[in-house]
């Protein structure tokens, strides 16, 4: 038996982030399954939820020395997948909205107008500044935004502060309304439509 089986979440994220390849495995295996159920009960496509889990795990790896984890390995491991899991079935259903308008369109024999294509530009710049919060503010804020949860309900998930919660979600704002400057108005108008 290894005797990484007997140390702790945080004792392998700690050697994690000192370069220990068998304290990644560590955390690979025993959480590797788990998420994959989880993320294949959500997505019902077994390629997908395996492809997802491997994306996050490699994601962990790459990032092992700068990874900051506030809270609990699998809370942090879970919420990231459901992170994952709601960008994908985002981009699918924007994917769908898109084809399926563009069909309608065909079929009506109708020119395409240029407003879809703008607001299919519009989400990929907001979620490529969104994507481009630092981990704990974008995961705060995707819960708020996105899931729709209560700065209570997130503290609850993640083991904040409520306080902290608000300044997060405060502080991703900001930074989005000095990114995206006149963009912002049509920000909400566009997430309203498309979430």
């Amino acid at each position: 038996m290894s005797k990484y089986k007997s140390y702790s979440d945080g004792e392998l994220v700690s050697l994690l982030k000192e370069d220990d390849h068998s304290a990644y495995t560590e955390i690979y295996n025993r959480y590797s399954v788990l998420l994959y159920v989880h993320a294949c009960k959500k997505l019902r496509d077994r390629e997908e939820a395996k492809d997802l889990v491997q994306e996050l795990f490699t994601s962990i790896w790459n990032n092992r020395f700068i990874l900051k984890i506030d809270t609990h390995l699998s809370a942090y491991l879970y919420t990231a997948v459901r992170y994952q899991i709601i960008r994908l079935l985002s981009r699918k259903g924007l994917e769908a909205a898109y084809l399926d308008s563009l069909k309608e369109t065909i079929e009506k024999n109708h020119v395409v107008t240029d407003y879809l294509v703008r607001e299919k530009e519009l989400t990929r710049i907001i979620e490529k500044e969104v994507d481009a919060l630092p981990p704990k503010m974008r995961n705060v804020f995707y819960m708020s935004r996105h899931l729709h949860l209560s700065h209570r309900e997130i503290a609850d998930q993640l083991d904040l502060s409520e306080a902290t919660v608000k300044k997060q979600v405060n502080n991703a704002l900001k930074v989005l309304r000095v990114k995206l400057g006149i963009l912002l108005s049509l920000l909400l108008l566009t997430l309203s439509q498309v979430f």
